[in-house]
């Protein structure tokens, strides 16, 4: 043992003053017998220096017995086995006296083992020592202390942490004609000048004052504590880096459970597929998965670790197995084991919500190594890592997410599935250094079902609208006309007059597509010129302009008063009957779930696509599809009836018609990439998309009337197995009082490429629940009453 105090406030001498005062104290006060204590007197007659201290730390050995003699009774034999005990003096490296247990663990640490504080410089050390010195000789009570930690190696190389304790009782300090003395404004100072080693060394310099005696030093085992405090810190870099490095949480494990050998790993829980996978903490191997990608739960797992896991959500330990293996030939779980020379092992399902995140495999070569027992030291840390293990799964999935926007912008719920296993597969690639690109979802083998409820003539109604205010304009230009004319008659008033006039019979007669162009040209280049003209002339013009801007639209420079009312009438029918729909959906998503998508035209139109490959879970039956249908015929009866109730509160009269295509048998749906839809696929099936597009508009074979009519339903179909099925429905909904009983097959024109349609057309009753006598109606009965 060396004395290295020359950069340090304290000169130290190992002393024993204290203890022989401490001696005689007790002689005094009857609690040690004199003749027990006249041994430690007679050493302090034979060697005062032993009191007065010595500085040179190699002559301790020529006094190794009488300190032995002097320290006994705070070193009992009875605890020399317990107790990790040195002597020792401040921040020094080598002990004077220990316990054997201390002996021990220095030898089983290795030759030139020493004791080092962990994350203490220098400068610390320093400001330590003044430390001491405020509290010994100025009895300052301030708290410089910071907990002493260990690293020791054990026979077996793994790293023990251990705390160490001072006990300062036989500690004196004296001050040198070198030391300044300290007083209440160094003090402030120093408070304010902890990270300033300079200041503390003006105020205490180098070995300026005196320590003499020692102190006793415990060190206590807290390797559980200092390895769980490194497993947080260790999450924490996991979560900001995205990475880990498994030797890091391997040797904290290590230490936990003091076993060298034991091994970690993870696998990650799909809960939508079942099966285990390795898309978090890729660092770390999975010793159930065995270098698979992915596999089934119950097929990777054994009956009872399955029950285990995913029913109790407890731990499930192997304690050996060769011997289970023995029993029960057939495990899975045990094979597995063996295969990769593991003996035993603990698996613990992290658990969040009740649901299984993933399953934290301990694993290790040796028998017994891992057991029921010592499983019970992963209860301390399983809340640390269920809140990384969730933060890591919803950070994955808002990945996955991004990719699919990205890709493929908003899915609907039924098959997002699909989407997230490819979104999976191509970050995989990403994150393995391979990318691939991102491929296209077909879904084989889906059953079409489509349906609208569309506002019929619609464009006339907005070409009306359109004529109304165009007209409203031009008459208003021609009044400020013709006032300006008898005030002043100018032969360019009579032009613009004609130009006006003109305008006004080519939107009564024939509205062109091109007519909103030239009198927008017509506005711009001679009219909004001319008003702004005359508005600046004098007081009477200029009310005549204003009043025009008030009636216009600023934006458009158009009259917006009867296409506002018509574009708000096409809002609130589409607002209303698509609010319908898509609460009747939530309801048909947990009958069975399907695929469905809704858009907003001039009026609503939806598609719905139901089988084994949007669903996946292998329940299937035509049972759902049929189901599906009726719930497609009764919804639109719903929104027919909704429709009708507010149907004269619309700022514009309208109407709607609705239609069914019936599609016999299945086709494929492929989402189309570069359009970021849904679209199906194949020529033949393509077929369905052209009469989905024209069979709203189309004829009666041989007639003008259109197919689709207002207060009926029109079901389009091809197949005569359809037209029974169909007509079972509406028979059911007739005995339920929607339909009414004049349900007719007609024949549908031929359209580009499809012939040979037919539909089924059937009236809606309608029901406004306040007539006592009649509470269901015809079309032409609310019609009537309407015009009442």
């Amino acid at each position: 043992m060396k004395n290295n105090t020359k950069d340090f406030p304290l000169k130290i001498n190992i002393g024993f003053k204290k203890v022989f005062d401490a001696y005689r104290q007790k002689v005094a006060d009857g609690e040690v017998r004199a003749s027990i204590a006249e041994e430690i007197f007679e050493i302090e007659r034979k060697h005062p220096i032993l009191s007065e201290g010595i500085t040179d730390f190699e002559k301790l050995e020529d006094y190794s017995e009488e300190i032995d003699i002097v320290l006994d009774q705070l070193f009992p034999p009875l605890a020399q086995k317990n107790e990790i005990k040195i002597a020792t003096v401040p921040f020094q490296q080598g002990e004077f006296k220990s316990t054997k247990r201390y002996k021990d663990i220095a030898k089983d640490a290795g030759e030139g083992f020493h004791l080092d504080i962990i994350d203490f410089d220098d400068d610390e050390m320093y400001i330590m020592g003044c430390s001491i010195i405020l509290q010994y000789y100025y009895g300052y009570k301030i708290d410089f202390k910071r907990s002493f930690y260990y690293n020791i190696p054990d026979a077996r190389g793994i790293i023990k942490n251990y705390r160490m304790l001072y006990n300062g009782d036989f500690v004196e300090i004296e001050k040198t004609d070198a030391a300044p003395q300290i007083t209440d404004e160094d003090l402030n100072e120093l408070l304010e000048s902890f990270d300033d080693i300079s200041t503390w060394k003006i105020k205490f310099p180098p070995q300026s004052y005196i320590f003499n005696g020692f102190v006793i030093a415990s060190l206590f085992d807290v390797t559980t504590d200092v390895s769980i405090s490194d497993f947080k810190t260790n999450l924490l870099r996991l979560e900001t880096t995205g990475g880990l490095e498994n030797t890091d949480f391997s040797r904290i494990f290590r230490s936990i459970f003091d076993l060298k050998d034991l091994r970690i790993g993870f696998a990650d829980y799909n809960e939508e597929d079942k099966t285990f996978e390795r898309n978090l903490f890729k660092e770390i191997p999975s010793f159930i998965l065995n270098e698979k990608k992915s596999e089934i739960s119950k097929e990777a797992l054994c009956n009872a670790s399955y029950y285990t896991l995913f029913k109790q959500k407890e731990f499930y330990c192997i304690t050996d197995a060769e011997r289970y293996h023995s029993l029960y030939p057939e495990n899975p779980l045990y094979k597995k084991m063996l295969e990769q020379g593991l003996k035993s092992a603990i698996f613990a399902a992290i658990v969040s919500n009740n649901k299984i995140l993933g399953i934290l495999e301990l694993v290790s070569p040796n028998a017994k190594d891992l057991n029921t027992i010592n499983a019970n030291k992963l209860r301390d840390i399983m809340p640390f890592l269920v809140d990384t293990v969730k933060r890591s799964k919803d950070n994955l999935e808002n990945e996955l997410e991004l990719i699919i926007q990205e890709e493929c912008t908003a899915i609907h719920a039924s098959v997002h599935w699909k989407f997230r296993q490819e979104a999976k597969r191509y970050f995989n690639s990403i994150s393995e250094g391979s990318p691939t690109i991102f491929q296209e979802i077909v879904f084989e083998d889906v059953y079409p079902l489509y349906g609208q409820t569309d506002i019929k003539g619609s464009s006339e109604a907005r070409n009306e609208a359109t004529k109304k205010d165009l007209i409203l304009q031009l008459e208003y230009i021609s009044e400020v006309i013709k006032k300006l004319n008898a005030v002043q008659n100018l032969p360019i008033l009579d032009q613009i007059e004609f130009t006006i006039q003109t305008f006004l019979n080519e939107i009564t007669e024939n509205l062109q597509v091109d007519t909103e162009r030239k009198i927008m040209n017509f506005l711009v280049t001679e009219i909004i010129p001319f008003f702004k003209y005359i508005g600046e002339k004098n007081q009477t013009y200029r009310i005549l302009v204003e009043d025009y801007y008030k009636l216009i639209d600023v934006n458009t420079g158009f009259v917006y008063k009867n296409r506002k009312d018509y574009d708000e009438s096409v809002m609130l029918i589409n607002k209303r009957l698509a609010a319908i729909l898509d609460k009747k959906q939530q309801e048909a998503q947990r009958m069975y779930p399907h695929y469905f998508e809704r858009f907003k035209t001039d009026g609503v139109e939806h598609n719905l696509y139901i089988g084994e490959a949007i669903t996946k879970d292998n329940s299937f039956n035509k049972i759902y599809l049929n189901n599906l249908k009726l719930w497609q015929l009764q919804v639109i009866c719903e929104m027919e009836n909704n429709f009708y109730k507010f149907k004269d509160k619309l700022p514009v009269s309208l109407d709607v018609a609705s239609m069914i295509l019936a599609f016999n048998g299945s086709l494929s749906l492929r989402f189309r990439m570069d359009e970021k839809r849904f679209d199906v696929d194949g020529t033949y099936n393509a077929r369905y998309e052209v009469v989905k597009k024209r069979v709203d508009k189309a004829h009666i074979k041989n007639t003008d009337e259109r197919v689709t009519q207002p207060g009926k339903i029109s079901i389009i179909y091809s197949q005569k197995e359809d037209e029974v099925e169909y007509m079972k429905y509406i028979q059911f909904l007739q005995h339920q009082k929607l339909l009414d009983t004049d349900a007719e097959i007609v024949e549908v024109e031929d359209l580009q490429g499809v012939t040979g349609l037919k539909a089924i057309r059937v009236s809606v009753l309608y029901s406004k629940n306040i007539d006592k006598v009649k509470e269901y109606y015809t079309y032409e009965d609310l019609i009537s009453e309407i015009q009442e």
